[in-house]
């Protein structure tokens, strides 16, 4: 039976409930049904109960058992929350023009790290929509959790995945993760310790490597 704090490796599909539209999952053929790219694609590791998933997925998993399908049918609030109108924006045209952007009604893009769908836009001013495009939509989950992961190294590297997206080497000092990492995310990987502290119990800090130097010409 799986608990709140196991580590877990789990295959999932997310789906538009109304429309059978699959937004995410961890199988291949699921991905290539849907014309998603492949490369990438595996079961994910999570640490159940720190919302690594949508709340109400997350929620569901406690009790559930290893090797057993399940499938989970979600209320906006549960999964990506209801559309807010405080989220739909008046915004200078000239923004997006500074990032090389033209905005288009329809268009969904990425302006300063959030995905926006532009509800229209001319000259002057673009309204946009900063809501997750799966905000105010029920949503259905079938997943299988494959097993309990309880290795430091995986949790580690699984953890590193999933806040950083990429995996940095690391040494760990009693309870304390050193990641070596570039100066420019030392303050980030700091930022996270608490995070790393409530799922693992250990520490994050960061120590800087410099980057390695051209050999001199001889």
């Amino acid at each position: 039976m799986i608990n709140k704090n196991d580590f877990i490796e789990i295959d999932f599909t997310g789906k538009i409930t109304s429309t059978n539209e699959i937004f995410d999952t961890t199988k291949e053929a699921d991905a290539k049904s849907q014309g998603f790219k492949t490369e990438g694609i595996k079961p994910q590791i999570i640490s159940v109960g720190h919302e690594m998933l949508p709340k109400g997925f997350d929620a569901d998993i406690e009790g559930k058992e290893e090797g057993k399908e399940y499938t989970l049918d979600l209320k906006p609030e549960e999964a990506f929350g209801k559309r807010n109108k405080d989220l739909i924006r008046m915004i200078p045209t000239k923004h997006f023009h500074e990032q090389k952007i033209a905005p288009e009604r329809g268009m969904s893009l990425n302006l300063d790290g959030q995905i926006v769908k532009v509800l229209s836009s001319d000259k002057g001013r673009t309204l946009a929509d900063f809501n997750n495009p799966l905000a105010g939509k029920p949503i259905t989950y079938i997943y299988k959790i494959n097993k309990k992961i309880t290795n430091q190294k995986e949790k580690i590297i699984a953890l590193q995945d999933f806040f950083f997206r990429q995996i940095f080497d690391y040494e760990v000092e009693e309870k304390t993760i050193i990641f070596k990492v570039p100066k420019e995310a030392e303050q980030f990987i700091k930022m996270l310790s608490p995070k790393f502290e409530e799922i693992l119990g250990m520490k994050a800090d960061a120590k800087t490597i410099e980057p390695k130097k051209e050999a001199e010409k001889k």
